[in-house]
């Protein structure tokens, strides 16, 4: 008796998805292999977000307990890479006493170029603010020791161009204690100073960002 066969050919739809698919994983291939070639190849170091200078220029405190305070800070972004220019983007600080804000410091995208640093100056002047009693506490104890110390925490997102598809991305993080003795009325010079804006809430300040 015959034996009865039967062929089913394979849909063109089915193979140009084979082609496209077989397409798209060589180039995620490809460009993997190029951008961690070009990261190999620039061998990069981390760009940097530090305080290059900070400055109590002014305390004001009464016996409401009320206070008033003015800082002059420069902050400082490096890159070290001797092969691309770094961007830095979303730059947002907080500058506060005794864990209340006094003040949002924040900057536009700027571009570092290739081993070069860009310096921020920022003149804080903060609105009067009135202390709890921990803060009154702490202010009259910094008073006496002759140091008081304000924190300032916030970062930037920087990222290099790595080949000519891809990138590499960095957080910048800066966390530190800013402290000063009771001499406030030296001032530096050769410093920008920017307008304050007065209210209840923290003020923001804007910079554009000077080079090296």
């Amino acid at each position: 008796m015959p034996r009865l066969s039967s062929t089913h050919a394979t849909s063109p739809f089915i193979w140009c998805a084979g082609i496209i698919c077989a397409i798209i994983s060589i180039a995620v291939i490809i460009g993997g292999i190029v951008i961690f070639v070009g990261y190999l190849v620039i061998h990069p170091r981390v760009p940097i977000i530090s305080v290059e200078y900070a400055h109590l220029d002014l305390l004001k405190y009464d016996i409401v307990g009320v206070m008033q305070t003015q800082l002059t800070i420069v902050i400082r972004a490096e890159n070290d890479n001797a092969k691309a220019p770094a961007l830095f983007d979303k730059t947002n600080f907080k500058l506060s006493y005794e864990g209340k804000i006094i003040a949002y410091l924040k900057q536009d995208e700027f571009v570092v170029a290739k081993e070069k640093s860009v310096f921020s100056h920022y003149v804080v002047q903060s609105s009067p603010i009135p202390l709890s009693t921990q803060m009154k506490q702490a202010i009259d104890y910094a008073i006496k020791q002759d140091v008081i110390v304000f924190e300032l925490k916030g970062g930037s997102k920087a990222r290099w161009r790595v080949g000519p598809v891809g990138s590499v991305k960095f957080e910048c993080n800066l966390s530190c204690e800013l402290r000063s003795g009771t001499d406030w009325l030296t001032l530096p010079r050769g410093f920008s100073w920017l307008a304050c804006e007065q209210g209840s809430d923290p003020a923001l300040y804007q910079v554009n960002p000077s080079p090296t």
